[in-house]
């Protein structure tokens, strides 16, 4: 008897990923729909490589590799979300409430529409509209490339057998490294996409790059 229960307390759970593997999909298929309908059945190099005088479709481009990165940043960090806040958990949509995932997908969301927001008023504010467009046209190639690399993170964390917990430091490592070669992508890209003068290049790295990433690190972790 003590025996039995012994492997009763021992029995391990298997997990259900099944919702990772159908979103991975999903997002391939936006891909799919992006590079044969959005962009004219380009290839990834022609892509890559097109130039912002070349290239149609910026907007609806962008928006769809901005869902991708929504998705797949939010599956791979809702693992270590410790609890979902309690102003949120009672919230209920059709009588279902949000887990760690929803609740993830939601704090990302939100500071992807408000930093956009507020990227789209600074260039407006500083006379450097027009520098919007060609802003989001590059700064789409840049999150095109992260974001399969976050799905092939979700894979490995999801569907191979590794330690989490110490994997989430290799993450922090990760993604510092993206935010630090993201900023230089900006400062030193040829399409000259920050603002000319250099106190407004260092008000937009701190203001809409490292303010609102502790904000939504200060929303999920604390």
């Amino acid at each position: 008897m003590p025996l039995s229960q012994n492997f009763i307390n021992h029995t391990r759970i298997p997990e259900n990923n099944d919702w990772v593997i159908f979103i991975l999909l999903g997002c391939i298929f936006l891909y799919i729909f992006m590079m044969n309908i959005v962009e004219r059945e380009a290839n990834l190099k022609d892509f890559l490589l097109q130039k912002y005088f070349d290239a149609s479709n910026n907007l609806p481009s962008w928006a769809i590799t901005s869902c991708v990165i929504v998705l797949t940043l939010s599956v791979l960090i809702s693992q270590y979300v410790p609890t979902v806040p309690k102003f949120v958990a009672d919230l209920q949509i059709l009588g279902y409430r949000l887990n760690k995932f929803g609740f993830s997908l939601i704090a990302v969301i939100l500071f992807y529409l408000v930093r956009t927001s507020l990227g789209f008023l600074f260039f407006q504010s500083i006379g450097d509209g027009k520098k919007w467009t060609v802003f989001y046209f590059t700064a789409t190639k840049f999150y095109f490339i992260l974001s399969f690399l976050l799905i092939i993170l979700c894979v490995m964390h999801y569907y191979f057998p590794i330690d989490r917990k110490e994997m989430f430091l290799y993450y922090l490592f990760f993604f510092s490294f993206v935010f630090i070669f993201k900023v230089f992508f900006y400062l030193f890209h040829k399409n000259k996409i920050l603002p000319g003068k250099w106190y407004y290049k260092f008000l937009y790295i701190c203001t809409l790059q490292i303010a609102p990433l502790l904000l939504l690190w200060k929303l999920l972790f604390f």
